[in-house]
């Protein structure tokens, strides 16, 4: 078993970026955990999408 995680900015980075990653993963997926942060600095609100694929 193993885990990939993908951490992004912009969750169209995270979607896109995930997809590649299946597209060429030989295995099976197993689980996809899924998390947003988010914080804000100044007035400015910051956002981390992520997400963790476990596969085999």
């Amino acid at each position: 078993m193993k885990v990939k995680i993908f951490d992004e900015n912009h969750e169209k980075d995270l979607e896109k970026a995930i997809n590649d990653f299946l597209s060429t993963l030989e295995g099976e997926v197993i689980d996809i955990k899924f998390q947003v942060g988010i914080s804000v600095f100044a007035e400015e609100q910051i956002y981390c999408f992520s997400a963790m694929i476990i596969y085999q």
